[in-house]
C-alpha cells in the first residue's frame, strides 16, 4: 500500500473538480488545470475528496500510484492558491527588472538577457536583485525559476550569481599565498 497514495485529495471551496476517464480538471479561481492520468491509474470524486487508486496490482501502477495523487494534489492547490518561486541575485552590477512582459536581466554579460513571460505566470521585481515567479502550474513556475537561474548560476568562490531564495551555496576557499 502506498504511504502518500491512499490519502484522498481534499477539494477547498471555491475549487471544482471533474473526472472524465483519465483527465482529472479543476478549476479555481486562479484558472483551470487538466491531467492525464495513465491507464494504470484511476481517480474518483468521493464525498469532497478526489481518491487516486491503482487499476492492477502492477509494478508500473503501484510506482505511479503516489505519483499521480501528488500531481492531482498539485492541481488543486494550484488553482486555489498558487505556487511561488523566489530567486535572489548576488552581485555587483547584477539586477533584475519587469519591463512589460519581459524579465530584463543585467548579469554582468555584455548584452542584457530578456525573458519573455509566459501566459499564466507573473513575475515580480521588489527589489532589484530579488525576482518572484507566481503561477497555478507548479512544474511550469519550477521551469521557469531553474531556466532563469541557468544564466548565471551562483559560483562557489564568491558567491555571484542567481539562486534560488532557500538554496544554500557552498563557498570554496580562494587561493593561498
Amino acid at each position: 500500500m502506498s504511504r502518500i497514495g491512499k490519502h484522498p485529495v481534499p477539494v477547498p471551496a471555491g475549487v471544482t473538480v471533474q473526472v472524465t476517464g483519465q483527465t482529472v480538471t479543476a478549476k479555481g479561481k486562479l484558472g483551470q488545470l487538466s491531467l492525464n492520468l495513465i491507464d494504470e491509474i484511476e481517480a474518483k470524486l468521493e464525498g469532497g475528496n478526489v481518491v487516486v487508486l491503482p487499476r492492477t496490482e502492477t509494478v508500473r501502477a503501484r510506482q505511479n500510484w503516489a505519483t499521480a495523487r501528488t500531481n492531482v494534489a498539485n492541481l488543486v492547490t494550484g488553482v486555489d492558491k498558487g505556487f511561488t518561486r523566489n530567486l535572489e541575485i548576488t552581485g555587483v552590477g547584477y539586477k533584475a527588472a519587469v519591463a512589460g512582459s519581459e524579465l530584463v536581466l543585467n548579469l554582468g554579460f555584455s548584452h542584457d538577457i530578456r525573458y519573455p513571460i509566459p501566459a499564466g505566470i507573473t513575475m515580480k521585481c521588489d527589489k532589484p536583485t530579488s525576482i518572484s515567479i507566481s503561477g497555478a502550474d507548479k512544474q511550469q513556475v519550477g521551469q521557469i525559476a531553474a531556466e532563469i537561474r541557468s544564466y548565471r548560476p551562483p559560483e562557489p568562490y564568491k558567491g555571484k550569481g542567481v539562486k534560488y531564495d532557500n538554496e544554500t551555496i557552498i563557498r570554496k576557499e580562494g587561493k593561498k599565498k
